[in-house]
This record gives structure tokens, C-alpha cells and sequence, in this order.
């Protein structure tokens, strides 16, 4: 495969007229590329799960990136849901992808955005932050005495290799187990409450499958790529399981979501 192959394979497919398509870096995690499926649906799982209990709300989606998930919070009757992303790229794709009266994009950094709102979501992100305290005592200043903050992170339990202390991904400043981010949430907010996600349905039975040695059967039948490129792309929600649980318990979560009221 050649380079443009490469380039052309981790650019957004299909996108509509005038929207300019984004580059998967690994910095975010993008729709319309097939390849990247598991980690989109992964992600859309818990803006779907968040987007019922916001109805009604001002909400501020921060770090959005592509726009996806503020998309989602606005057509799932959010009052008014803001999108914030500092990048330009993702800025100037998300105004121009995402149109609804209720649905803004604003360029800034999350640490400087000002305007109060009811619930505040930033998934995914509080692992790509220098100072998370900081960020998430300005969080508390924004969604007031009765407001929620949804935070998500992945585990670096079930993110790294076995044996290593973090994962390779370049983005991250810090990977949090479920103690460590239980109790980053706890100095800030009065009521912590710390979901896991985990794999559910056909996901289940693919790890399953890599523990009795999938990894070996498929490579030795030569249907390695035949069978993710048809597995990848059929990924969806369902393939995935939100529960609540204690410090125990998550330990064996491949992302931590938790709901924080002051």
C-alpha cells in the first residue's frame, strides 16, 4: 500500500458538500472511518447514555473535537448544547458538519470558556491535561451549586500492554486507575458517582475468543483482514455495557464515566 493509500484509508469518508474531512491522528476519535468503529461506538455509547439525562438543559460539550457527540446531546433534546474545541480543524469541520438552532461551536481552550450551563460534559480528555484539578474545579465554577459534570477517562488498567505502566499513546500526560481517578473526582465534588464501561454482546464473545486463542487461529487461516474488515465496522452501542460499580469492581473496566454534582 502506498502512502496516499494510507492517507487516503484515515481520512473521513463520505462527508457532505463543503465540510472538509479530518485526519485520524490518534489525538481523537473520528465517525466515517471504518477502521477507527470499535473507538467511535465506544465513545457514542456514553454521549447516548449522558443524552437522557440532559433533556432540557444548557450544555456544554467540552474538548467536542469532530462534533459527533455535541451533535447527539442537541438532537436528544438538550435546550442549548456548546460544543468547545481549541483545534481549528475540528473547530471549522464541526460549525460546518453540525447545524441545528439549538447547537453552537466556540473555538477557545476549556480552561478559559466562561458561560455557566446545567450539565457539562468532557469525555475522554482529563487524560490529556497537565493540571486536571485545576480544570475540574473550573468545571464546578460552571455548572453552579445544581448542576452535573459527566467525566470519562479510560482505565489504564485494561488500556495498557500487560505489565506496563501506561499505554503508548503519545496524547496522554496521564493514565488513571479507578482509585486514582475516584479520588481526583472526590476533591472537587461533593457527590461522585463512577461507572464502568465493558464489552457486552458480540465484543464479549470476541474476547472470549482471544483467550482461547483467536489471535493464533486467524492468522494461521490467512483471515486476519477479511474478518476485521467485515467485524470493525459492524460495532455498535449495544456491543458495549455501562454499570456502576466500586474501585474493585472497575478495575477491570476499559473506560471509568463519572457523574459529579458539588
Amino acid at each position: 500500500m502506498s502512502g496516499d493509500d494510507e492517507q487516503r484509508l484515515y481520512l473521513q469518508r463520505d462527508q457532505p458538500p463543503g465540510v472538509p474531512p479530518l485526519a485520524l491522528t490518534g489525538e481523537r476519535t473520528l465517525p466515517d472511518v471504518p477502521e477507527e468503529n470499535y473507538w467511535f461506538a465506544r465513545h457514542l455509547v456514553v454521549y447516548e447514555w449522558i443524552a437522557a439525562q440532559v433533556g432540557g438543559l444548557r450544555v456544554v460539550d467540552m474538548a467536542c473535537g469532530e462534533g459527533y457527540g455535541s451533535d447527539l446531546l442537541a438532537r436528544a433534546g438538550a435546550a442549548e448544547v456548546v460544543g468547545v474545541d481549541a483545534n481549528p480543524d475540528a473547530y471549522e469541520h464541526a460549525r460546518l458538519r453540525y447545524v441545528a438552532g439549538n447547537l453552537r461551536f466556540v473555538r477557545t481552550m476549556i480552561e478559559t470558556y466562561d458561560e455557566p450551563c446545567d450539565a457539562l460534559v468532557f469525555l475522554q480528555t482529563i487524560e490529556h491535561v497537565r493540571d486536571p484539578g485545576a480544570v475540574l474545579a473550573r468545571f464546578r465554577e460552571l455548572v453552579g451549586p445544581r448542576g452535573v459534570v459527566f467525566v470519562s477517562t479510560p482505565n489504564v488498567l485494561t488500556l495498557a500492554p500487560p505489565g506496563a505502566e501506561r499505554s503508548g499513546n503519545p496524547w496522554h500526560v496521564y493514565e488513571y486507575r479507578p482509585e486514582e481517578f475516584g479520588a481526583l473526582c472526590r476533591a472537587h465534588f461533593g457527590s461522585v458517582r463512577i461507572h464502568g464501561l465493558y464489552h457486552a454482546r458480540k465484543l464479549a464473545l470476541h474476547a472470549a475468543a482471544l483467550r482461547l486463542g483467536w489471535d493464533a487461529v486467524h492468522a494461521r487461516l490467512g483471515i486476519t483482514k477479511r474478518f476485521y474488515d467485515r467485524f470493525t465496522p459492524a460495532i455498535g452501542v449495544r456491543d458495549f455495557a455501562l454499570r456502576p460499580g466500586s474501585a474493585r469492581e472497575l478495575r477491570g473496566a476499559l473506560d471509568l464515566v463519572a457523574v459529579l454534582r458539588p
